[in-house]
């Protein structure tokens, strides 16, 4: 059987995977499918480094602005919203780019993974919300030993679904995620970029930030929604201190190029393991790829 055909752009946040996508989106009319876990939100713009129109160039870009900071949501609705939207770009004969930086987001849809459905806890979450991510990790790495080695330790809203999941099910978390059979015939291109040019990169980014009203926006949504799960993310939760006078604006932006910086790492630590995975320095190398990923039929 004939797999319709995806491309999956994916890098560290601020190597320009979003720019590179649709400049090759506008050479192929190709439409973007977000894999980003905090654009997602709305009003969260300026600290995620959401695309704007006129960096877009009309290019349909899908999956961004789609729920509220203070609402509920996981991989497992990634997934399910993602795959529809693929299928809806194929079936309007156009191609469909997968484009962003959340691994796991991005290998849920690829491998096809199914998650465990398990009701949310809230109790158990407003009580695990109260800990500290090294405490968390302590937790979850007693009740899933396995899953330990792989989660993002520093990703607070993911380890408490683990934990939760891991609770009430008696079962690991890890283990639980199954991949079924693929349902798209992929191509993942990485964007390849230097250390110090990825350095460079998120120094200009959160200056430029800072330039557009970040502190303005953190500020707004704080007053909105307190001190919420979807705001101890970097570029906003780094705020907390400052809005309390504990720090400088000088040292809170250098305290976000340095949490920026040590999530690419993290980032390139999960994508390394993905042997499949195009590695690339420019967008003609990306679009060669691509030509000859669309001429040839699917391999399943």
């Amino acid at each position: 059987m004939r797999l319709p055909k995806l491309i999956v752009i994916l890098g560290p946040t601020a190597s320009g995977k979003t720019e590179l996508a649709v400049k090759l989106a506008k050479k192929l009319g190709a439409e973007i499918v977000s894999a980003d876990s905090r654009q997602i939100y709305k009003e969260m713009n300026i600290g995620t480094a959401k695309p704007t129109k006129k960096e877009l160039k009309d290019i349909p870009y899908h999956l961004i602005d789609i729920i509220k900071p203070n609402q509920d949501f996981n991989v497992a609705l990634y997934k399910n919203l993602a795959v529809k939207k693929i299928k809806n770009i194929q079936k309007r004969k156009k191609i469909p780019f997968l484009v962003g930086g959340t691994g796991l987001y991005i290998k849920a849809v690829v491998d096809n993974l199914d998650f465990p459905k398990v009701i949310p806890d809230k109790k158990l979450r407003e009580k695990l919300e109260k800990k500290t991510k090294k405490e968390l990790f302590k937790i979850y790495k007693k009740l899933d030993s396995l899953g330990s080695k792989f989660i993002d330790k520093k990703n607070k809203r993911r380890l408490v679904r683990a934990i939760e999941v891991c609770k009430l099910t008696g079962e690991s978390f890890w283990k639980r995620r199954k991949k079924e059979k693929p349902i798209f015939d992929v191509l993942e291109i990485g964007l390849k970029i230097s250390k110090k040019e990825l350095k460079e990169k998120i120094r200009k980014r959160t200056e430029k930030m800072f330039q557009s009203g970040l502190e303005k926006e953190a500020k707004k949504l704080y007053k909105k929604y307190g001190w919420i799960h979807s705001l101890q993310t970097i570029g906003y939760q780094e705020f907390k201190e400052y809005f309390e006078g504990k720090t400088t604006k000088e040292k809170l932006k250098e305290l976000i190029k340095l949490h920026t910086l040590q999530f690419t790492k993290r980032q390139m630590t999960w994508f390394k393991k993905d042997k499949k995975i195009h590695w690339i320095k420019n967008w003609e190398e990306a679009e060669n790829l691509i030509n000859n990923f669309l001429s040839k039929k699917s391999q399943f």
